[in-house]
């Protein structure tokens, strides 16, 4: 994966100031030979000497410190040189563990949330869009997807959604669901549905239920014939209580079976024992591979719809969706209540997304530093800060050949 650092065309100021500096280093060469050619004309070119010696030294000093943070000095393999790409695993380690305990701490992200107010912002943006921003923020979206990666990314989503579904208390929830459902009797659909498969199924299988009755059935009743009035007599009656079930919604045995419902519900809420098999089944289910390829589907659909809508930003600011967004915008900058419920929803799920994935963020960066290529990174950041560090053999060229006057100077006097 290639890094997301400053773009190549810093490389231009760069190489000036790298000349710059590099000829100043060449000037102060000739001039120290031509001062010590003349040293003995006049006095004065002794002080010029002095200067220019003492200021090739603090370039030379300098030149070498500066290259040695990126690569050995002249390809010469020198102890303690080519430092960030000798070092680019150990440096991807520090910037993670810095980030982990001095940004990705719960408690400092909250209090740095507390002096924002994050839904005023979003607000403005929403209810206003800057015309730029789409584009913008689209592509800023497209490239964060693309660069992060979709196996790491699709792992985090996985282990999240796993995690969640296993610290959440199924049986409980579902108790509350069913026993809402007995209330509003949303539950006879159900039951009518159920009566009227077995009836169809055992209609599709009446030949299989006589041969049973049959199979069943003593000598004698075989051979007197009454097995085969048996068997119709016992479908018969079976039919004509699925169909009084059908039709009678208070039949006794539709009843009973309300109050199984009803005993279930009050169970899942309140039997440990039930409970405790039902997260069983649960966690049986999440460690099923069919689940975690469930899983996996989700997200890649979730992904694409993302860069597809990510790729279109104008598809989002228009039609009702847009229009929906403005007035969410506009709402959250005149209504402190909605302001203060969305910047308290904000702080929460930042602090939990820090404690719950922190340590998860700082190996994806750890890991993406180590993925990085040496010869790419330690270009791309010599560019980054290259000016400064130009300047500094600049000003240790001069800083250096003051010194020296001042050396001479005293040594002349003294």
């Amino acid at each position: 994966m290639n890094p997301v650092l400053p773009s190549p065309g810093l490389r231009a100021p760069v190489t000036r100031m790298r000349m710059l500096a590099t000829g100043l280093l060449v000037a102060m060469a000739a001039l120290f030979a031509l001062a010590r050619a003349l040293d003995h004309v006049h006095p004065a070119w002794g002080f010029v000497r002095a200067f220019a010696e003492a200021a090739m030294v603090g370039g030379l000093a300098d030149w070498f410190a500066v290259t040695a943070l990126f690569r050995h000095p002249l390809g010469v393999p020198v102890p303690h040189t080519a430092i960030i790409p000798r070092n680019k695993d150990r440096i991807g380690d520090s910037l993670a563990v810095f980030l982990r305990t001095n940004f990705l701490v719960p408690s400092i992200v909250v209090r740095r949330m507390a002096r924002l107010d994050v839904a005023a912002a979003i607000g403005r943006v929403l209810a206003a869009p800057p015309r730029e921003g789409p584009r913008r923020a689209s592509k800023l979206a497209v490239t964060l997807l693309e660069s992060l990666g979709d196996e790491r990314l699709g792992a985090l989503f996985k282990s999240a959604a796993a995690q969640r579904l296993r610290a959440l208390n199924i049986a409980p929830l579902a108790g509350q669901v069913l026993s809402a459902a007995l209330a509003e009797g949303r539950h006879r659909p159900v039951v009518n549905g159920a009566i009227l498969w077995v009836g169809q199924a055992l209609a599709a299988n009446e030949a299989l239920f006589r041969q049973m009755i049959h199979d069943r059935a003593g000598s004698v009743l075989r051979w007197t014939g009454l097995d085969e009035t048996l068997s119709s007599k016992i479908l018969d009656g079976i039919f004509k209580l699925l169909g009084d079930m059908a039709e009678d919604p208070n039949h006794s045995l539709r009843t009973k079976i309300e109050e199984g419902l009803i005993l279930f519900a009050e169970r899942l809420q309140h039997d440990a024992e039930l409970q405790a098999k039902v997260a069983a089944w649960r966690d049986a289910a999440l460690a099923n591979p069919a689940v975690a390829a469930w899983l996996d589907g989700l997200w890649q659909s979730a992904r694409a719809t993302m860069l597809r809508t990510a790729r279109d930003p104008h598809a989002v600011g228009g039609g009702r969706l847009g229009e929906a967004l403005r007035q969410f915008g506009t709402t959250l900058q005149e209504d402190a209540r909605v302001r203060f419920a969305v910047n308290r929803f904000a702080r929460r799920a930042i602090g939990g997304l820090v404690a719950t994935y922190g340590d998860q963020i700082v190996t994806l960066v750890s890991d993406t530093i180590r993925r990085w290529d040496s010869a790419t990174v330690t270009d791309r950041l010599e560019n980054a800060v290259g000016r400064d560090l130009q300047y500094i053999r600049i000003n240790g060229t001069l800083v250096g050949g003051l010194v020296g006057l001042l050396i001479h100077t005293v040594d002349l006097f003294a």
